[in-house]
């Protein structure tokens, strides 16, 4: 009898580590990258481009795939050095972009919800390379600034779950697979 439940264990906790394999691949396959990221300054006021690539695997796909919509962030800051204590951040802004499939028309719906401009791509590449080519968006006033100051930028690309219908919302808070963000991508700023 101890045999059994001894075997039954084991069989268990074999199951539970296989689970956690397949989550630890679904998290190498799904990531997002940030390639290039500057500003540039026009008419007094800076500019903010960059190229981000998304990749997408597992649960967070699946979820896309069904027609769930999710919200890729891209949190843009602007900071000052500063030698003795972290860097203080004078200016920072989050851009967000929501992406949804629509099963009946075969499309991707691609939305920038910070100023509603909407496109709609027939694959799901087309739309993720569409959020990845971010141009010229105004992102700071010069006059902000302190004249003779160094300053530098940073960027970073994350899964916003916030936005997450609950029931999936609660789960994708709990699963590491779902935390999807690139590492910050930093650049001088002119």
């Amino acid at each position: 009898m101890k045999r059994i439940a001894h075997n039954r264990y084991f069989r268990l906790l074999v199951l539970l580590f296989a689970g956690f394999a397949a989550t630890a691949a679904d998290d190498a396959r799904s990531h997002f990258e940030v390639l290039a990221a500057r500003a540039t300054l026009k008419k007094e006021v800076y500019h903010f481009s960059a190229r981000v690539r998304y990749r997408f695997a597992g649960k967070p796909l699946e979820a896309l795939d069904s027609g769930v919509p999710i919200t890729i962030e891209l949190q843009i800051e602007v900071l000052r050095p500063r030698r003795f204590i972290w860097d203080e951040v004078v200016y920072s802004l989050s851009q967000r972009y929501r992406i949804v499939y629509h099963a009946l028309t075969r499309q991707y719906l691609v939305t920038n919800l910070n100023s509603n401009v909407r496109s709609s791509h027939t694959s799901r590449e087309a739309a993720l390379a569409s959020i990845g080519n971010v141009r010229d968006i105004p992102i700071l006033d010069r006059g902000i600034l302190e004249v003779g100051e160094t300053y530098y930028g940073r960027v970073r690309a994350r899964l916003y779950l916030g936005d997450l219908p609950m029931p999936l919302r609660l789960y994708a808070y709990s699963t590491s697979a779902w935390r999807i963000s690139s590492e910050w991508f930093r650049w001088k700023l002119p």
